[in-house]
């Protein structure tokens, strides 16, 4: 064996997501582009708002080449940090500075740091389901542990009863993705502070901090007035970890940051261990263009009316056809319950009719499969009648 052990866990359990989008472009040169249905991969289908590209000309042109491309402190650019803090201290009542600000190679590049700093080997991170199911992957890439919470099906917000059982002298941290990939839910302020009851609990118990990483690239894709608490505000030892993939349509950029509140314990520790990860990682710092291209572009949305058209289309359409679907509060997914125990036979017959579909399995809650909506609405409306077929294969309705 030349790869190591831990390495070749990690190939067997990678993402399931990514070899069902190349087994949808393997079908397209089958059977047509136009005639596959390909709903595997949370890629933004709405382009990034004007002022991206504008901010990305105006900044090659007025510019120091050198200061674009150049290296800078660890943390990121300390005018981009000063802006990030700004901008979260005005839409949260918040009192961030620099300081607390890291820009980091996208959301995920900062959870691996901050997970990166916390684990010892076999420490346990606590992850709700359903979940992105990569987190099983960061937090084995350093000697961790996930333990799963079962989903609340019932509301689909965070089943913190069950939670409290789980925790032991090993649990280091929990992720939370709000809102949520799968399930499109939006946890509350009330279920936020229910968590932190508990948590407050088990850290006398267990005699430690227990850490929150509030993962949330899709904070600002929500519907119907529905409104994503600020986390730190309702959780005492929660960092942020953000990105702009989608909130401004730039996931092949890798652009994000964490926010680290002065409140946690073991700050002074915390933060500089957080900037040395970076490091270790391997990337160093966060792109150095797109820095400065978001810090002009923090109050730019993506097209959410876009989304919300495509949430209604396939909701409305798939319930209609007697699927059990949990509606969206955010996020761009639809949580679909399996008609067929398990899940996989039913990603099979949905295959048969071009239906690139994602077994929930892969996020830790089996008998549902997930649908990305963020594909063109056209694509919805030429799937329908397929999903149709599969309606009528399992006798819905």
């Amino acid at each position: 064996m030349v790869i190591s052990k831990n390495m070749e866990n990690l190939v067997a359990g990678s993402s399931v997501i990514r070899r069902l989008f190349e087994e949808g472009v393997e079908l397209a040169a089958v059977v047509g582009k136009g005639n596959v249905y390909d709903f595997s991969l949370g890629n933004p289908s709405v382009p990034a708002p004007a002022a991206v590209k504008q901010a990305i000309y105006d900044i090659i042109e007025t510019d120091d080449s050198n200061f674009i491309h150049g290296y800078m402190n660890n943390s990121g650019y300390e005018q981009v940090r000063d802006t990030v803090a700004a901008s979260l201290n005005r839409r949260f009542e918040t009192d961030f500075d620099r300081e607390d600000i890291i820009m980091t190679a996208g959301a995920a590049g900062g959870l691996n740091c901050i997970l990166r700093t916390l684990l010892n080997y076999k420490d346990e991170v606590v992850c709700f389901a359903p979940f992105f199911g990569e987190y099983r992957s960061y937090i084995s890439n350093f000697g961790g542990e996930t333990v799963v919470v079962p989903a609340d099906t019932a509301t689909f917000q965070l089943n913190v009863e069950a939670f409290e059982q789980l925790i032991t002298e090993r649990t280091r941290a929990i992720i939370i993705n709000n809102p949520n990939n799968p399930s499109g839910a939006v946890y509350s302020s009330e279920t936020l502070e229910q968590l932190q009851e508990i948590l407050s609990r088990a850290e006398q118990r267990v005699g430690h901090p227990i850490y929150v990483i509030s993962d949330e690239p899709y904070r600002e894709l929500v519907y119907d007035g529905a409104i994503v608490p600020f986390m730190p505000r309702h959780i005492k030892n929660c960092i942020v970890a953000y990105s702009w993939s989608k909130s401004l349509s730039l996931p092949g950029e890798r652009i994000g940051y964490l926010a680290i509140p002065k409140q946690i314990d073991a700050y002074e520790e915390f933060k500089p261990a957080l900037v040395v990860a970076n490091r270790c990682l391997g990337y160093i710092n966060a792109p150095s263009l797109f820095q400065l291209v978001v810090a002009r572009c923090l109050d730019e949305q993506t097209d959410i009316e876009a989304y919300n058209k495509n949430r209604k289309l396939i909701y409305n359409s798939l319930t209609e056809m007697g699927f059990e679907c949990v509606k969206p509060e955010g996020a761009f997914y639809l949580f679909v319950k399996s008609p067929a125990a398990d899940e996989r036979e039913f990603v099979a017959e949905a295959k048969k009719q071009n239906i690139i579909v994602t077994p929930a399995t892969t996020f830790g809650c089996p008998g549902y499969v997930r649908i990305a909506y963020c594909v063109p609405y056209d694509m919805i409306e030429r799937s329908l009648p397929a999903f149709e077929c599969v309606a009528k294969a399992y006798s819905l309705k």
